[in-house]
């Protein structure tokens, strides 16, 4: 199971939200690149990093920031926030970005999740946030009608090669992920599921790591880092 510490973008700083509320953000580095290579040197395999105000704003807006922690740091990244056009998304392929992570412009049109997957094969990651289990969108501005169950279905036959799947009310709240929602989704698909928001202990880490057979590839690692409720050493050794 690969663990994915996360750094939020907002302002060119590394912020974590609680709820995706933008109005309760926490500043944690004001060097982002700073922050993912402490990840890197921590041994993490992976980098998680979200383009908050992108997300909002439907198109990148923290590029110097992501550009600085491409330069400074050798492991792969997966980027999500704003990505919502052809070639802004081969732009940040070819800068050295490993996965793009698709969230609002998959619930809006999936045919244009799947061209990219056929462009981009094994490249694309979509990104679900549930809140009361309907699908958020715009940087979790608006919530859909759509069930997420509903929604990762639908790329199934994609070429999808994972599902990002978090619910908003833990995000960010330390007070334990939704294994239930979770680990549920997994099930019903064949595409991995990497699992965000809430994972706030080691206990939260093993509990997922015990899924892996059920789908769980992954985990998002956040503020549970961040405060030091969770140590990179242990939280590597149970990955």
């Amino acid at each position: 199971m690969i663990l994915y510490p996360a750094i939020d973008l907002k302002e060119g700083k590394c912020v974590r939200l609680l709820r995706g509320d933008m109005a309760q953000a926490t500043v944690f580095s004001e060097s982002p690149a700073a922050q993912a290579e402490m990840f890197e040197q921590a041994g993490f395999s992976w980098l998680h990093v979200v383009d908050l105000d992108g997300a909002f704003q439907g198109k990148p807006a923290n590029v110097h920031a992501i550009k600085d922690i491409l330069a400074r740091v050798k492991m792969p990244v997966q980027l999500g926030g704003g990505l919502r056009n052809i070639d802004v998304i081969a732009d940040w392929l070819n800068a050295g970005i490993s996965r793009v992570i698709l969230g609002t412009v998959a619930q809006k049109n999936p045919l244009f999740v799947k061209e990219v997957c056929r462009q981009f094969p094994d490249q694309v990651a979509v990104g679900i946030d549930a809140r009361g289990g309907l699908v958020a969108t715009d940087g979790w501005a608006k919530t859909s009608e759509t069930p997420a169950a509903e929604l990762a279905l639908r790329f199934e036959d994609a070429g999808v090669c994972a599902i990002i799947y978090t619910d908003i009310a833990r995000d960010g709240a330390m007070e334990g992920p939704n294994f239930a929602e979770t680990i549920t989704l997994a099930e019903r698909l064949s595409t991995p599921v990497i699992a965000s928001g809430g994972i706030s202990s080691c206990e939260d880490i093993a509990r997922y790591k015990a899924s892996e057979e059920q789908g769980i590839a992954g985990c998002i690692l956040g503020r549970a880092l961040y405060d030091g409720a969770i140590k990179a050493e242990d939280a590597i050794k149970l990955s």
